[in-house]
């Protein structure tokens, strides 16, 4: 197998360090190389062909943004992951980088806490593996699937598992054997076997389509704009969006958004009402759910727990939508690590509502959508380029 190979562009010799640090330590991934700026960045591509560019946005010489315009003069796809600050300016600057095409972005990992670099180090593997995989096997390399990371990530929850339960370090308690094994929570480390779509027998026929809740995660940003640009302007259809976003985000997203979208995109606020033609946005670290009131369906938010470790999770909006909307509803799973939305999607298509999941060819990881499809969950695997089109459709022949 071949290793991923990572370009690291940021002008704090700190965070070079800390990113590095993270790659070096992960089986797979290896780092090509480093620059101070965006100008090394450019100069060193063509001399050391990485797979990916973790990209600092404020840098001198060169920014980040700067470095994007010229990436796109030079017709480079090399896959861009920005590396963000939370501040109000940063959100802008780094919806404004992946309109420029960046991949996605991370916010920048504090190294004096520990549990914030940990929690950081997982978002930046997934999305190397991610982007950064896809790039390399077009580019005739065979490396490490998504799948192979997450296994990675799996036996690191369940070495912290059995170190809480022994009262140890995790570094005290690694498990080594397969008696060792025997003491994980079987759901932290067993890597499941491929299965057979399971068959769901829908309480009722589809009815017409009132609602259209849709599930994405890592490769969303991008696909995002690529469906809302080309949706149908006159779509009656109000549509409910869990993007997994960290808070900070999700409103200049949305504004991004609605500059290409014929529809109106906004972030979604508690006690909206929901409004036909409209695009809700669910905000970072608040999960979003539909609740009848007398005034009509509304929209409402939660700081409750997280759910298969997201919040927002499409999950929780998933499994609201089937309970007020039953058959009257369109769901939508897309692109992402883990199995966020698969159970909930399953339980629409129970209740009659009609679904849609992306296909596995134009998915940066085929996680979520294989997990719903494998549940029974997707009437009909859609590829990025057709989901427009296939909601825009459906939506115009079930129209209520």
């Amino acid at each position: 197998m071949d290793d991923i190979s990572v370009l690291i562009c940021d002008d704090s010799a700190l965070m070079r360090n800390l990113i590095s640090r993270i790659i070096a330590e992960t089986p797979g991934l290896s780092v090509s190389g480093k620059a101070m700026n965006g100008q090394f960045a450019l100069d060193k591509i063509p001399v050391l062909h990485p797979d990916i560019l973790i990209l600092d946005i404020e840098m001198p010489v060169m920014s980040g943004v700067e470095f994007l315009h010229e990436r796109k003069i030079r017709h480079w796809d090399i896959p861009v992951i920005i590396l963000s600050s939370i501040a109000t300016k940063g959100a802008a600057v780094t919806m404004q980088c992946l309109e420029l095409g960046a991949s996605d972005f991370i916010t920048k990992p504090n190294g004096s806490v520990s549990s914030d670099l940990s929690s950081v180090s997982e978002q930046l593997i997934e999305m190397i593996s991610s982007y950064g995989g896809a790039y390399a096997r077009i580019h005739g390399k065979n490396p490490y699937t998504p799948d192979f990371f997450m296994h990675q990530a799996k036996m690191r929850q369940a070495e912290l598992f059995v170190a809480k339960q022994k009262g140890g370090s995790p570094e005290a308690v690694v498990p080594k054997t397969a008696a060792d094994k025997t003491e994980l929570h079987p759901a932290l480390w067993n890597t499941p076997e491929k299965k057979e779509p399971a068959v769901i027998e829908p309480l009722r026929d589809g009815g017409p389509i009132k609602l259209i809740a849709l599930g994405i995660s890592t490769g969303g940003p991008n696909a995002l704009r690529e469906i809302f640009k080309l949706i149908d302007p006159h779509l009656k259809q109000p549509i409910l969006v869990v993007q997994h976003m960290p808070a900070g985000f999700t409103s200049e997203f949305a504004n991004s958004l609605n500059r290409i979208c014929p529809l109106t995109v906004t972030e979604a606020k508690d006690g909206d009402k929901i409004e036909d033609a409209h695009i809700y946005i669910a905000p970072g670290d608040y999960h979003i759910f539909v609740e009848r009131s007398v005034m009509g369906p509304v929209i409402r938010l939660s700081h409750g727990a997280a759910r298969n470790g997201h919040r927002p999770s499409a999950d929780v909006l998933f499994e609201s939508v089937a309970k007020e909307y039953k058959n009257d509803a369109l769901g939508v799973i897309m692109t992402g690590m883990g199995r966020d939305g698969a159970a909930e999607l399953a339980e629409m298509r129970r209740q009659g509502a009609w679904t849609l999941g992306q296909d596995q060819k134009s998915s940066i990881v085929y996680g979520m959508p294989k997990v719903a499809w494998e549940l029974g969950g997707v009437q009909k695997q859609v590829s990025l380029d057709a989901m427009a089109d296939e909601i825009s459709a459906l939506a115009r022949t079930h129209s209520f």
